[in-house]
């Protein structure tokens, strides 16, 4: 495809803040039992807030758009993850965060912001191909409309996708990762169409876990300090072992791949803080 562009096509949805803390256990432990009380009662409420958007007329069931998470392992306590519609909502969140009594007893120890990302490499080509059809020229005004008119229909149509409620599974896997531009091992010097094949690929292989993961992934190039961050949801956490570790024999992975830290964490209900911070899970 040489009057095509290199780059796939791509969707973007919610916006995506991630937000890791430990916890001052000594502090806390220090402070008088009613203001412990009156502390966490107010983050409590703060959070409820936080968690779903208000219930419409035709959608009684507010989508969960904050989520709490108890972490495991020395990178961290506490979990936090917003999806919203905009930076500015993210940026919102984290100011009335910071506003809590609570939050004088959080020390950050991670953040990551990101961008809901549905890749297109599979309708990429077919939507350069079908404007060309039309006999529109590659990277004309009238071409690039053809285009983004495609985008809006795919866009409404996967909305569900790229404004998703975070799911409700008791474990969350978060990492980001890369693709290599190392020599030899460039993802971006390969032909579409083999980066296309590897991809379809790649994506078979999620897709036989998809009655038991639920996997989120969102683009931060531009954003943060990796190229994507990747969210899994599941009920047991085995199988995020299980899928990660089969991926890894993939060719899209064994070959082009760099990945961060990965941090792993238990769901915690809100209404259930006021217990973890006495020590019960």
């Amino acid at each position: 495809m040489p009057d095509f562009s290199p780059v796939p096509l791509t969707l973007e949805g919610s916006s995506l803040l991630h937000q890791f803390f430990r916890f001052d256990w000594k502090s806390w432990r220090a402070t008088p039992q009613a203001d412990r009380d009156r502390i966490a009662a107010q983050a409590i409420a703060a959070l409820t807030t936080l968690e779903r958007k208000a219930p419409t007329e035709t959608n009684q069931v507010a989508p969960v758009q904050s989520a709490l998470y108890s972490q495991l392992g020395h990178k961290g306590d506490l979990i936090l993850i917003h999806f919203r519609d905009s930076f500015e909502a993210l940026n919102q969140v984290e100011l009335d965060l910071a506003q809590l009594e609570l939050y004088s007893y959080l020390s950050p120890s991670h953040s990551y912001v990101s961008v809901v990302e549905l890749g297109l490499y599979e309708s990429s080509r077919k939507t350069w191909e079908a404007a060309a059809d039309k006999g529109l020229e590659p990277n004309t005004p009238e071409f690039r409309a053809e285009v983004a008119a495609s985008l809006e229909r795919a866009s409404a149509a996967m909305a569900p996708r790229l404004y998703p409620a975070i799911p409700d599974a008791k474990y969350l896997t978060f990492y980001p990762m890369d693709r290599k531009r190392a020599e030899g091992a460039n993802w971006y010097t390969v032909p579409f169409a083999d980066r296309q094949r590897m991809m379809h690929d790649h994506g078979m292989i999620g897709r036989r876990y998809g009655d038991v993961v639920k996997q989120i992934i969102s683009g931060s190039i531009g954003m943060d300090d990796w190229e994507w961050g990747v969210d899994l949801f599941a009920d047991d956490p085995v199988v995020f072992k299980k899928l990660i570790y089969e991926m890894r024999f993939d060719e899209v992975s064994a070959v082009y791949a760099l990945f961060g830290q990965f941090y792993l964490g238990i769901r915690l209900p809100i209404q259930n803080l006021g217990a973890w911070l006495e020590g019960k899970l």
